[in-house]
């Protein structure tokens, strides 16, 4: 074979197992049956091996270390009303504060978002309080429909059972089911509701008072004001539906009947403010004495946007809800007890029945700021409390689009 024609591959250089591959084939070629040989593990193949093995351990180890953080957050370091964690379970002194936007969807807060963002001219990726505190969403339905109303839905989130639309804290059989705050009152608890309707609509009405139809408000406003089952349950009411409260041969009632709810009320403890001088007299909850009945319209609150340009006539969400949290704090200083308060940001419901897109951001903003109030209190309390904010429905199929 002349030069520079060697084979192609004659050349190459034999491995270390070159011979050991000779014996298998030949051991193949006379057997017909490939020979297994024992595999032989290569420094690289353990070293994977073992950051495997690292990999593995280091996560179990992360796992473990947060459980016990976690745990030890919970059970140690408790703030100095006592409140801590036993067996699993909360202990101690505690306050609830529930929020109800109702008839708040999520275009409500992607419009109010928007809206605040171009008028004020902050960046996009500016977000309200409660964008921040978005955990989720939820169904809401009732028995008799696939869509709630605020009555089904107030009676879900007080009883945690669901009833048919207009239904006032009863079962779809008619019987009254109890509520978180007629609970939390047996228990010793002050209680409160705070709201920019009538304080006899459906929501608040839910949490204290108990009736077929939502539409009995005379009714509600009695059982409001301690003729009921369990007594008085509401220690402070802030809000607007005067009228209801009112006997019918008196200018602003709205009542079936002649009979004084207001004068029940002082009956049964209730210090009585109706306008803004006796609001202010409030001193934002420094110089309340409870029980307290604050009824500071004749029906509904005005809208926010119109409420703000009107001489502050009229308390806002975010001064009743402060003027509420500090006068039930002050209440319950001396006490083993917290307080349960529900807010509701009530009439983003009425601007989504009114397709009215002006007045819903205003009223959402309106929720925000006293979202972000409640937080900020919750911040500097001593004692532990628990925020919870939800929605009960959305209202008027509020869509945006380009």
């Amino acid at each position: 074979m002349a030069r520079g024609e060697e084979p192609l591959l004659s050349g190459r250089p034999s491995s270390d197992h070159s011979d050991e591959r000779n014996v298998e084939e030949e051991d193949a070629l006379l057997t017909g049956q490939k020979q297994q040989q024992p595999r032989r593990y290569t420094w690289a193949f353990w070293r994977e091996v073992g950051l495997l093995a690292w990999a593995v351990l280091a996560t179990v180890l992360v796992i473990i270390l947060a459980i016990l953080y976690q745990h030890q957050q919970q059970t140690s370091n408790p703030k100095p009303s006592g409140g801590g964690w036993k067996n699993g379970r909360p202990t101690g002194k505690r306050n609830l504060i529930f929020m109800v936007s109702d008839g708040m969807g999520p275009t409500s807060l992607s419009l109010t978002r928007t809206f605040r963002q171009t008028v004020t001219g902050l960046p996009i990726d500016d977000v309200l309080v409660l964008d921040e505190h978005l955990i989720g969403s939820s169904r809401t339905r009732s028995t008799t429909s696939l869509i709630t109303d605020s009555a089904a839905g107030a009676t879900a989130f007080s009883c945690g059972q669901k009833s048919y639309n207009g239904a006032i804290s009863v079962l779809p059989n008619g019987d009254p089911c109890g509520t978180v705050l007629e609970a939390a009152k047996r228990a010793g608890y002050k209680t409160g509701l705070v709201v920019t309707t009538r304080i006899t609509d459906a929501t608040p009405a839910c949490f204290a008072a108990h009736v077929n139809q939502r539409g009995e408000e005379d009714e509600i406003a009695v059982q409001e004001v301690g003729e009921h089952p369990l007594g008085r349950v509401l220690d402070l009411v802030l809000g607007g539906g005067r009228c209801h409260f009112l006997p019918n041969t008196t200018d602003g009632s709205c009542r079936k009947d002649d009979r004084d709810i207001i004068h029940l009320a002082k009956k049964n403890g209730f210090n009585y403010v109706s306008d803004r001088k006796g609001f202010d007299g409030l001193n934002f909850g420094t110089g309340v004495k409870l029980p307290l009945l604050g009824l500071f319209a004749d029906t509904d609150i005005p809208y926010e946007v119109d409420r703000r340009n009107m001489d502050d006539v009229y308390p806002s969400l975010d001064e009743m809800a402060r003027t509420a949290l500090t006068a039930l704090q002050e209440a319950t200083e001396d006490s083993d007890k917290g307080f349960f308060l529900m807010i509701e940001g009530s009439r983003i419901d009425h601007a989504g029945h009114g397709n009215d897109p002006v007045a819903q951001v205003h009223e959402v903003l309106a929720y925000d700021k006293a979202f972000a109030s409640v937080l900020e209190f919750l911040d500097r309390d001593d004692v532990e409390g628990v925020l919870v904010g939800t929605s009960d429905h959305e209202t008027g199929g509020l869509a945006t689009a380009r």
